[in-house]
């Protein structure tokens, strides 16, 4: 029924200002938009809320993820501008924090500032 319509991603923020310098000067992200209730990015295309709330409770899991095409190039990028990649015991993460996972694809986890998980992916091609 909605599987021809565009997606918009949802994340939450406790501060505005900061997750929009994170989103937009961080990651690269082209801020649209910040009003009152969120700021507005556009994400490969598809519309990122970043909703501004008065209190959040980070997941422990991965809230938004990125498929990449270099993902050491991405993280190395990323890290430049002061973004820092997680590791997680008994993963097997290479030197960039780098997983591979069972079906080849490759990842790399990091968290915004209000501790949302986010993740790159640089899939196994066959």
């Amino acid at each position: 029924m909605i599987g021809s319509n565009k997606l918009v991603a949802f994340v939450a923020t406790t501060d505005g200002s900061r997750a929009r310098q994170f989103y937009g000067e961080v990651l690269g992200l082209k801020v649209i938009s910040d009003d009152p209730y969120a700021v507005v990015c556009d994400a490969g295309g598809t519309l990122l809320r970043i909703q501004k709330v008065g209190s959040l409770q980070a997941q422990g899991f991965t809230v938004l993820g990125w498929e990449v095409a270099d993902i050491k190039a991405t993280v190395d990028g990323l890290a430049k501008r002061g973004a820092k990649f997680e590791r997680y015991d008994g993963m097997g993460q290479d030197e960039w924090g780098i997983w591979e996972a069972p079906s080849g694809a490759r990842v790399a986890w990091f968290k915004d500032p209000d501790g949302n998980t986010l993740s790159l992916t640089q899939s196994q091609r066959t």
